[in-house]
């Protein structure tokens, strides 16, 4: 059940709302939970009921491990550590084989010139989500940060529906106390407006922004087998904006409909693609991820505590595999080489005092951003190499009007710029406004904290609303549903 639906938005929301304050109402606290629990099942269970058991015994055995590291079973014979150590390998185990089996078998099929089957496994959904979550909780359990011994309540942590498929990864912490929270027990009509608004901004962006660049960089990347120099930069850039409205889009829902339960899900995005450093993009985008790595991988491994070396390395193992958690394949390997490389450049700039010019900053990061995420795209070498070097040392066509307007140019070539693309003159008009949302537009965290319940923010959503659900009959999907 995609969020950007009919039967999330006219059937799922509404009637799990209601009831739920319902039955809160009532004052049937643990059946509003319960029931809440019910309905994130529902939501997940809606592509393919068959990974539910996997959710349902991935939920039990950690509850019941953390539950041991927080010591409330005493009769657990071994050590904390040890059980921490069997629980994360084992989590690990669990996505490792739905989602790199094919990867391994491919690669020593490939080495040892070997003719192994694939599995074919599909892939279950939000397994990278879920496991991350649960293995924080785990370790926030070892070192005695969390004090929760309810299968009820830990289930509502790990399943509540906004957050549940595509983030934001969030804490135990942050979340069972506002489940807890008194204040949180009945409509909040604030919130609710404040929740509608959101998710209107991040459907918009989703379906209607996300879905049109969408078409031009699947063109560009999957279909089009030789690209022009100015079809390759339309393709990457489409690409750059397609991840970021449809991820950010997506966010902004989850928050959105969580704020309808009086739940405040942590900010994922802000502004990422005014960063001017890979170091500030990172603070900005996925940033519940960015946390996750620097709290469970980079400090653990020693982060910057012992020396330059040390330091350098530190960053590199932690972008490596914060790329392979993104996807069985070595672009994406590449892709997580290509930040580590990039913040190890940016550390030794500080360190030597450099200070580039802002703009110059931002142009510097911004390209590097979007030529990275070639390798996150595409499906094959051959289709990130295409497009870069399309990029670089493509043909470079002008327009027909243009050389109608300037008989001089005649000698260069002239036809349909982006038509392989399937983007026309519109294509440009897109990518500017593109831009211009991204670098002058507030984001979704201000309006949210500005959030005013009046006319004008009412004529907007309702706008917003509307002009989206004109664009749900096309094809559509969540970019991260695939992680």
């Amino acid at each position: 059940m995609l969020f950007n639906s009919y039967e999330f938005i006219f059937i799922f929301l509404p009637f799990t709302f209601f009831i739920y304050f319902y039955l809160l109402n009532r004052r049937l606290i643990s059946g509003a939970k319960g029931f809440l629990v019910f309905s994130s099942l529902f939501f997940y269970s809606w592509w393919n009921m068959a990974y539910l058991p996997l959710i349902l015994t991935s939920m039990l055995f950690n509850y019941v491990i953390g539950n041991s590291l927080n010591e409330n079973f005493k009769k657990i014979k071994v050590t904390k550590k040890f059980l921490l150590s069997f629980a994360i390998i084992a989590n690990l185990s669990l996505l490792g084989y739905f989602k790199y089996s094919d990867f391994f078998l491919t690669n020593v099929n490939t080495i040892f010139d070997s003719n192994m089957s694939l599995l074919h496994f599909a892939l279950p959904l939000a397994i990278s989500f879920f496991t991350f979550q649960q293995i924080a909780y785990l370790v926030d359990s070892y070192r005695g940060e969390t004090a929760e011994y309810d299968f009820l309540n830990y289930s509502l942590f790990v399943t509540f529906f906004p957050q549940l498929i595509a983030g934001p990864i969030v804490h135990h912490s942050e979340m069972m106390p506002q489940f807890a929270s008194k204040w949180n027990l009945a409509k909040n009509y604030k919130n609710v407006a404040t929740g509608l608004f959101i998710f209107s901004i991040g459907l918009f962006k989703k379906v209607v922004i996300a879905d049109t660049f969408a078409i031009w960089a699947t063109n560009g990347f999957d279909k089009v087998a030789v690209l022009n120099l100015l079809e390759a930069w339309a393709t990457s850039l489409s690409y750059t904006f397609q991840l970021y409205f449809d991820f950010s889009g997506y966010t902004d829902m989850a928050i959105g409909a969580a704020l309808l339960f009086n739940i405040k899900l942590p900010a994922n995005f802000n502004s990422p693609y005014k960063a001017t450093s890979v170091q500030d993009f990172w603070r900005r985008w996925h940033i519940t991820l960015s946390r996750f790595l620097k709290d469970y991988i980079y400090v653990p491994l020693g982060g910057s505590r012992k020396g330059n070396l040390r330091t350098y390395t530190n960053l590199m193992a932690t972008f490596i595999l914060g790329g392979i958690w993104h996807g069985a394949g070595w672009t994406f390997v590449f892709w997580g080489f290509l930040h580590g490389v990039a913040l190890v450049i940016n550390h030794i700039s500080k360190s030597i005092g450099l200070k580039l010019p802002t703009l110059l900053a931002w142009f510097i990061t911004f390209n590097f951003i979007n030529a990275s995420w070639i390798f996150f795209r595409a499906k094959e070498w051959n289709d990130a190499i295409k497009v870069l070097k399309a990029m670089f040392f493509g043909e470079f066509i002008l327009p027909y009007k243009i050389i109608e307007r300037f008989p001089s140019l005649d000698y260069l070539r002239s036809g349909k710029v982006f038509g392989d693309i399937d983007a026309s003159s519109d294509g440009v008009l897109w990518l500017i406004g593109a831009f211009v949302v991204i670098l002058a537009f507030k984001n979704s965290s201000y309006h949210m904290l500005n959030f005013i319940a009046n006319k004008k923010n009412a004529i907007v959503m309702y706008l917003l609303f509307i002009i989206s659900f004109l664009h749900f009959t096309r094809v559509s999907e969540f970019l991260y549903f695939n992680f």
